[in-house]
């Protein structure tokens, strides 16, 4: 489907908004879905995406979970006001057919979301107030997604956050990779090997039923939290994700991007490093939110949490690169390794930090007990 003015107008009018377009631009944040910011002549602007449906082979089914999460936890919000719901939760407009989803003649999927004003993302923390917020906001999605069905919500992408099922992907892509790459990622393959047990053992817990499943939102970096004009939290956004998991990806994923000294594209690596203060007000904002609901077996291990989903993401990111870079974006030819080496300095750096993150957490748990 070619994406113009023409079909924009015709997809969104497909949605019972009450609106008129007055125009509308790409937001480029995301790096796999279609995203459009409609504004329109009406009280409200949206937001209109079109599913990747190559990443995400059911795009419908995506789009029913997120609609799902949402609506439970505006269910939660019902004491607020519409205006206060709508600030706080994604709320999703539904087609003419009742349906969160319109299938156009191509079989691709859209929905529709209320946009939410006077709001901001952050792609790098600069203070430990956003930190303290972060944490506040993404302890509060869970806490307020605690108690969905969860044979409602059908995974996405299984084995997303799988341990085993990333190694096995490296693995296949060290067989075939080519000598030249092999060479370039020597460093970062070494560390690989020697870090293999140890980031086994959340998943070795999660199997041995250990820490409890629950509905998660799998990729919570910052720029999926939404923040008013005074740095204060409003909304977790970017649901695409929402699956049964366990809350420590959730805590390491935010703890990996609010953490970093540096972007995650930064090649000097002598500015990448473990920010501890912004995880100490994180986790402070976090356990604020969640402390009822873990137990102390689930704080001890959020800060191996952290180095975990941080080897993962560097992990990924090595895979593609031996993969001759096939599924994330690239802006030159060693983005991905570049990546990667980013990720495992931010481990490297972690693992320096790593018994006063122990210390700072279960001191911020035992202020609740």
């Amino acid at each position: 489907m070619v994406i113009n003015t023409e079909s924009i107008r015709s997809v969104f009018n497909n949605f019972k908004h009450l609106s008129e377009i007055d125009s509308y631009s790409e937001l480029t944040s995301g790096h796999i879905n279609d995203t459009f910011l409609i504004k329109t002549k009406g009280e409200n602007d949206y937001v209109l995406q079109r599913i990747n449906s190559f990443v995400f082979k059911d795009a419908k089914q995506l789009i029913l979970n997120k609609a799902l999460v949402s609506e439970f936890i505006q269910s939660k919000l019902k004491t607020s006001s519409l205006e206060g719901q709508n600030k706080h939760v994604l709320k999703f407009i539904n087609t003419h057919k009742d349906q969160p989803f319109f299938e156009d003649a191509v079989g691709g999927f859209w929905n529709l979301s209320i946009y939410i004003k006077e709001s901001k993302t952050f792609e790098k923390v600069e203070n430990p107030e956003i930190a303290y917020e972060g944490g506040k906001l993404f302890g509060e999605f869970l806490n307020l997604t605690n108690g969905i069905d969860t044979n409602k919500i059908v995974s996405i992408l299984p084995d997303f956050h799988e341990m085993s099922f990333r190694f096995q992907q490296f693995d296949d892509a060290f067989k075939n990779a080519t000598p030249k790459r092999i060479e370039l990622a020597s460093s970062c393959i070494q560390q690989v090997a020697a870090l293999k047990d140890e980031m086994h053992i959340l998943q070795n817990l999660k199997n041995e039923g250990k820490i409890p499943l629950r509905i998660t939102h799998n990729d919570t970096k910052i720029s999926n939290a939404l923040f008013d004009l005074n740095n204060k939290g409003l909304c977790v956004i970017d649901t695409d994700t929402v699956m049964i998991g366990i809350i420590h990806y959730d805590f390491g994923d935010a703890v990996r991007t609010i953490c970093n000294t540096a972007y995650e594209d930064e090649v000097d690596l002598s500015k990448v490093f473990f920010n501890l203060e912004y995880y100490h007000q994180f986790t402070k904002g976090f356990l604020n939110k969640m402390h009822q609901q873990i137990t102390l077996l689930d704080v001890q291990y959020l800060p191996l949490a952290a180095k975990t989903i941080t080897f993962i993401m560097g992990l990924r990111m090595l895979t593609d690169f031996l993969n001759n870079d096939v599924y994330y974006k690239i802006a030159y030819k060693l983005h991905n390794l570049n990546r990667a080496k980013n990720q495992f300095k931010l481990v490297d750096s972690m693992s320096e930090n790593f018994e006063a993150m122990k210390e700072v957490t279960l001191s911020e748990f035992k202020t609740y007990k």
